[in-house]
């Protein structure tokens, strides 16, 4: 998601996180510098700390900012109109898309979560727990009506499908053969094979 082009016109938190996104990609959480982040940015340490205490934070940020954008697109899918099979569909295409469309940063968080203080790290399985879970009621809705096949365990049907979304930035290449919706169909449609009631 790094804004390589008009930086100048984006503000001050925007420009660092995409200059720190880009930076990370390149050279490595651990590798890259704050003054090597103001420098890119064209701002000072002070405009840094002021929006973000640390480079941790950044770090955080990177992800949670995806992370809050799928949370607020499963949730409008979810509660939203169509059979609980279509919303199983449309949110796992979702997930993909916006997956691919923010590749660098979920690569660098799961690269470099680990980094990440011990708070920061707990609030964030929390947070991504949270999108699981309501993910994860979509399953155990479709079991309720008869349309998703009962013996299924819904958290591990959960892991397996996102076992295979945080796996996409180890092989998935834009420009490649296949362009992220076909892959997010063809995601949401195994899924959706696996779990239907036959």
């Amino acid at each position: 998601m790094a804004d390589g082009g008009n930086t100048q016109a984006a503000t001050v938190p925007q420009r660092l996180l995409a200059e720190a996104t880009r930076l990370f990609a390149d050279r490595g959480f651990d590798r890259t510098s704050v003054q090597e982040i103001v420098e890119a940015a064209g701002v000072t340490k002070g405009a840094l700390y002021h929006y973000f205490g640390s480079k941790d934070d950044l770090l955080h940020e990177v992800y949670a900012r995806v992370l809050r954008l799928q949370t607020e697109r499963l949730e409008e899918i979810a509660s939203g109109a169509g059979t609980v099979a279509e919303r199983l569909h449309r949110a796992a295409a979702d997930v993909v898309v916006t997956s691919i469309e923010n590749l660098d940063d979920t690569k660098i968080f799961f690269r470099s979560m680990h980094q990440l203080s011990p708070e920061k790290q707990k609030a964030v399985r929390a947070e991504r727990r949270r999108y699981h879970e309501r993910f994860r009621a979509l399953v155990e809705e479709g079991q309720r009506e008869g349309t998703f096949r009962p013996e299924l365990r819904p958290d591990l049907v959960v892991d397996y499908f996102f076992g295979s979304v945080h796996h996409l930035g180890t092989w998935f290449r834009a420009g490649g053969p296949l362009s992220a919706a076909q892959v997010a169909k063809e995601f949401a449609d195994l899924l959706l094979y696996s779990v239907r009631r036959p």
